[in-house]
Parts: structure tokens; C-alpha cells; sequence
């Protein structure tokens, strides 16, 4: 299509910049290169306090309170190691840690899906009031529910057993949140369709929302798993007794002095341990959990 001009006036002219394409390249290597540089140094900050840890616990203890501190020591040494496991009993909270983290993640995967799925795809008077609510005592300080629920578990004798540390976490509301933003970002006519066929509610849960949320129950069960597994406050304060604790209740023992002299390097050596069965987890799921980290909030 030709321009319409109008007699004694001409159509503007754009001017258009011509670059050479050795220019757009090296403009565009210019940026990928930027972005690579400021990936590596956040990289590297995030990773520094691991660096500490693992350093610190291949130390010797002169080395570690020297001054001027040094960032590498002269003597590399695996004596830190051992005295873990003489402090405290590694083996039985490592696996009332797994036990604790797999327990709750398996729980709050089932109920805060069911939960979830009542406020996304069934439609009820008040559910928006509900979620309002839910969403609300967010605001609360888990810090303090601690001396009720503590009061409660007491009285039903669950004090230092496994059923009082997994049982009153097996739901959250941030869980409910999360995996309702999943469940809504779902087309509405998968499941309006399986009711015209007459399944039952609970069957579309189960065979339709669920399989199309494999991202966000990857995700919640990460953010379960991990804090659980990383939870000190709530372990130390429902047991009594160093071998009812978890493996990260169990590492603040080590925080004592020895003759005033705090042992880091035997506590960073346990810290090293408590961390490594995470690396290998999110090592192993890192590529779908950033995916439903990502997708997380498609739809409110």
C-alpha cells in the first residue's frame, strides 16, 4: 500500500541508523558477558557462608581462633569430625530429622492440596471469607503459638515423641496459599467437564488438578522439606532429651564452651553434615523446583 500525501506537503521521512552487525555482536556479547559477571558474583556471595563452613570444619582449632584470621588453613585435619559424633548422637537425630521432614512434607502435600482444591475449583458460599481468613493469620508470629501448642501437647503425653513434632505442622497456610495459585492457573473446563461425566469431587482432585500440579507439589514439598529439616525452634522446644531432637536441634549442643573456648570447628564439621543430604536433594530437583518457583503466581 502506497503513503497518501496531500498536495504541498510531503510524507515525514524516518530516518533509520544503520549498525554494522560486527557492532550489534559486540554489543550483545557485551551484555551476555555483564550478565554472566553479576551471576558469578552473586554466585559467589551466596555461596561464601558455605565456603566458611566447610573450611572451618577441616581446621584445627588453633588455627581457627588465630590472629590475624586466615581464610585457608596451613593443616587441613578431619579431627573435627569425630568429636561430632562423641558430643552428640548423630545417627539417631539425623534420622529423627528424616523422619520429622518426610513425615510432615508427605502430610502437608495431602492436606493442603485437599484444603486448596476446596477454595480453587469448588464453588461455595463464604469461600472467599475463608481464604481472607486463612491468608490473614499469616500475619501471626509462629513464636508465639509456641507455649499453647507446647501446653496442648503436653497434656496429650506427646512431648518427645514423633507424633508431637509432625502432627500440629502437617499444615500451613502458606501451603494452602501457594497451591491454590496452582490449582486456579488450571482450565476450569477440565474439571466442570469430569462433573458433567459424574466423577466425584475427590476423583477430580485426584486424577485431573493433581497430575496438572506436579510443579507446585514439587515446590511445596521442597519448602517442607527443607525447613523442616532446617527447624531448630520447634524440635527443641517439644523434646526433652538429645536423642528425641532433630540433627539441627541436636547441633546447638555443640555451641557450649569448652574452658570458655567455643569448639567452631567441631560445630561447623556438624553443620557440614546436617547440610549435605539437602545439597544432594535440591541437587537432584533443582531444575523442577525453580520451574514451579517460577510459575508460582500465575493467576491470584
Amino acid at each position: 500500500m502506497s503513503a497518501i500525501t496531500f498536495p504541498g506537503k510531503t510524507a515525514p521521512q524516518r530516518s533509520v541508523r544503520w549498525r554494522p552487525a560486527s557492532s550489534i555482536h559486540r554489543s550483545t556479547l557485551a551484555g551476555r558477558l555483564s550478565a554472566f559477571l553479576l551471576a558469578t558474583v552473586a554466585a559467589v556471595i551466596c555461596a561464601f557462608p558455605l565456603l566458611i563452613i566447610v573450611i572451618t570444619a577441616f581446621s584445627p582449632q588453633s588455627e581457627v581462633l588465630s590472629y590475624p584470621p586466615q581464610l585457608l588453613p596451613n593443616n587441613w585435619t578431619l579431627e573435627n569430625f569425630p568429636g561430632v559424633f562423641e558430643r552428640i548422637p548423630v545417627g539417631t537425630q539425623l534420622w529423627n530429622t528424616v523422619q520429622m521432614s518426610v513425615i510432615v512434607t508427605a502430610l502437608s502435600l495431602l492436606l493442603n492440596s485437599l484444603a486448596a482444591y476446596a477454595l480453587a475449583c469448588i464453588d461455595f458460599k463464604g469461600r472467599g471469607l475463608i481464604l481472607g481468613i486463612l491468608v490473614a493469620t499469616i500475619m501471626i508470629p509462629f513464636q508465639s503459638l509456641l507455649i499453647p501448642l507446647y501446653s496442648m501437647l503436653s497434656d496429650l503425653g506427646w512431648i518427645g515423641t514423633m507424633i508431637g513434632l509432625t502432627i500440629p505442622r502437617a499444615s500451613d497456610v502458606a501451603g494452602i496459599f501457594l497451591l491454590r495459585q496452582f490449582f486456579v492457573s488450571i482450565p476450569r473446563d477440565l474439571d466442570n467437564a469430569a462433573r458433567i461425566d459424574g466423577a466425584s469431587e475427590f476423583r477430580i482432585y485426584w486424577n485431573i488438578v493433581l497430575p496438572n500440579a506436579k510443579a507446585g507439589l514439587l515446590t511445596l514439598g521442597m519448602f517442607n522439606f527443607i525447613g523442616n529439616w532446617n527447624d531448630m525452634i520447634w524440635p527443641m522446644t517439644m523434646t526433652n532429651s538429645a536423642e528425641d531432637r532433630t540433627l539441627t536441634a541436636g547441633l546447638a549442643l555443640l555451641n557450649g564452651t569448652e574452658q570458655g573456648i567455643i569448639p567452631y570447628g567441631v560445630s561447623m564439621a556438624g553443620s557440614l553434615i546436617s547440610v549435605i543430604p539437602l545439597i544432594v536433594v535440591f541437587a537432584i530437583v533443582q531444575r523442577r523446583f525453580i520451574e514451579g518457583v517460577a510459575s508460582s503466581g500465575i493467576k491470584g
